[in-house]
């Protein structure tokens, strides 16, 4: 079972590197890398949430505990984007400002509450996440919570490697 959450993770994450790729190829400033459009998200989401549920082989009434962690989970989804558009809005207005004029214009104190309230809204999303998982997660048996763990793990890591990706990627637009 576990080769088959592997394969079905690898699958899953091929895919989202794949649709990430196609758009980014189409970007046209390189400062500014775009993001996948809001069907390319929603389907990267459909496929998580597939994978998730697979990998768990809920039992019927474990089923019955499934709706309220997929809501969250898309939930959690929709709030990230909604996060990333706002960034993307404030960089895209700043990508006509000189580097000069960014630093005379920085608001440090602006700054420091964006990111507090980006924050804040990211630790509500964890909550209501952790939340809607905590009565499915108790009926979930060691073998169930073990395939959940390794799909986590697998996740984390790669999730580390795109962001690695990305700060190389800033690294060589700034140069």
């Amino acid at each position: 079972m576990l080769k088959t959450v592997v394969i079905g993770t690898t699958a899953l994450f091929l895919a989202a590197s794949s649709i990430a790729n196609a758009q980014s190829s189409q970007t046209s400033s390189p400062a500014i890398p775009e993001r996948l459009n809001a069907t390319d998200q929603n389907t990267l989401t459909d496929m998580r949430v597939d994978l998730v549920k697979a990998a768990l082989q809920l039992t019927p009434d474990q089923e019955k505990l499934w709706p309220p962690v997929e809501s969250a989970i898309r939930a959690n989804a929709e709030d990230r984007r909604a996060r990333i558009a706002k960034i993307q809005e404030t960089v895209g207005r700043a990508a006509n400002d000189s580097r000069v004029e960014l630093m005379r214009n920085r608001d440090p104190i602006a700054f420091l509450q964006q990111r507090s309230q980006a924050l804040a809204q990211r630790s509500a999303d964890l909550d209501k996440l952790a939340e809607a998982w905590q009565p499915l997660y108790g009926t979930l048996s060691q073998e169930q919570r073990r395939r959940m763990a390794a799909l986590a793990i697998f996740v984390i890591h790669d999730m580390s490697n795109v962001v690695d990706r990305r700060r190389a990627q800033f690294q060589e637009n700034e140069d």
